[in-house]
């Protein structure tokens, strides 16, 4: 894996990139998103409003600028990568300034025409940036304390700006999504021993800032954390959502209620269920079986993009891909988890089936950048 000149293949034609696009990513892409339309239409009732048509249309934005930033050399996104990645924490200290407040978090730029959630974009410049410095770096120094400097600086700044939004979900996908590049790039094991070490250390003094003039976190960060212990300590308030989650789970058997016949769904016994919450739709509605078969095709696609990874040459492209790949895995796996009650509950959306648009947008623009590897492959230039 080798860094390589800034130039791109004068003989690689427009029709030649479109043939070299990994047609199974984009499959797996459509089909999962048809599966998120189906399942707004049951969380709509029935309806196309206001979920399914929205999320269509965003799809739909999302896949062009998808296939946009495909066809655009993987080359031009190396050496732009700083570049992007400051723009994104600019746009963050912006959230700090005039970002707007909704739900008690302010994690929000209004732009008149659309509001976005700049730390969704963060997740994957971030993963850029770092893709840009490992790319340049001797394999064998990437262990030495002075090469570890910066990127833990590209990782602390957007992590400590979105954990004051607060929004402490996103900051951790943001430090673990971080922590892959490092470990892929070859930084030594004994860096994540201390790593883990520190964050047992952190979690006791969370633990031990509770009700004090110097709590760590808050209220509802602690809630949440009480719900995840004993969902049963409040089951009319905090731990209603994750009750009732279970209870769509578990009474959807193996083959599930039918479409539509989801009863908690479709008397509305738990909130957020369009969003964070849209797997025990899918889960009551369709069954053990069907669920099992979504959870492969996530599986499907991250195997896909790590074969990828692993025949591509040049290192920018390969850590780019493998980093992203591991973000992607963290969406859906911790959403599993949290709706599950196996990971307390941090707001984090099921990718390409809850309804969104930063969350969609940042998972479209990461594709596309996967996409503009396996186009633009040095190997075979």
């Amino acid at each position: 894996m080798n860094y390589i000149p800034l130039e791109e293949d004068p003989k690689l034609t427009l029709l030649g990139k479109f043939i070299r696009i990994n047609w199974i990513l984009v499959f797996l892409i459509i089909v999962l998103s048809l599966i998120g339309f189906i399942n707004l239409y049951s969380v709509g009732g029935g309806s196309f409003y206001p979920w399914v048509i929205p999320q269509l249309q965003k799809f739909s934005f999302g896949l062009v600028i998808m296939v946009g930033i495909a066809l655009i050399p993987i080359t031009f996104w190396r050496a732009s990568a700083y570049q992007i990645y400051f723009f994104g924490l600019i746009l963050l200290i912006l959230v700090e300034i005039i970002g707007v407040r909704l739900m008690g978090a302010q994690r929000w730029l209004d732009l008149g025409f659309i509001q976005i959630q700049p730390s969704e974009i963060m997740k994957v410049v971030m993963v850029m940036a770092l893709a840009n410095y490992y790319s340049q770096i001797d394999p064998g120094k990437v262990s030495r304390l002075h090469y570890l400097i910066f990127p833990l600086v590209l990782i602390i700044l957007p992590v400590s700006l979105v954990f004051l939004q607060p929004d402490l979900g996103t900051a951790i996908l943001l430090l673990v999504g971080g922590g892959i590049v490092l470990f892929v790039s070859g930084v030594s094991f004994f860096y994540f021993m201390g790593v883990f070490f520190l964050f047992v250390g952190t979690l006791t003094a969370v633990m031990m800032s509770r009700d004090t003039t110097w709590q760590l976190l808050q209220d509802y960060q602690f809630r949440r954390i009480d719900t995840f212990l004993d969902p049963n300590s409040d089951p009319l308030g905090n731990g209603y959502q994750i009750i009732q989650s279970k209870i769509a789970i578990g009474s959807g058997g193996l083959t599930g209620k039918g479409f539509l016949n989801g009863t908690q769904t479709q008397l509305n016994f738990f909130p957020e269920k369009h969003t964070d919450f849209i797997f025990p739709v899918l889960a009551e509605e369709f069954g053990l079986f069907w669920s099992l078969i979504i959870l492969i095709m996530f599986l499907g696609f991250v195997i896909v993009c790590l074969y990828e990874a692993v025949k591509i040459e040049d290192r920018f492209s390969s850590l780019l891909i493998t980093g992203l790949a591991g973000t992607f895995f963290l969406y859906f796996t911790v959403n599993l988890a949290m709706v599950t009650g196996l990971f307390p509950v941090v707001g984090i959306p099921l990718p390409l089936i809850s309804y969104g648009g930063s969350a969609l947008l940042s998972l479209m623009i990461s594709f596309g950048f996967i996409q503009s590897a396996i186009i633009h492959d040095v190997k075979e230039q």
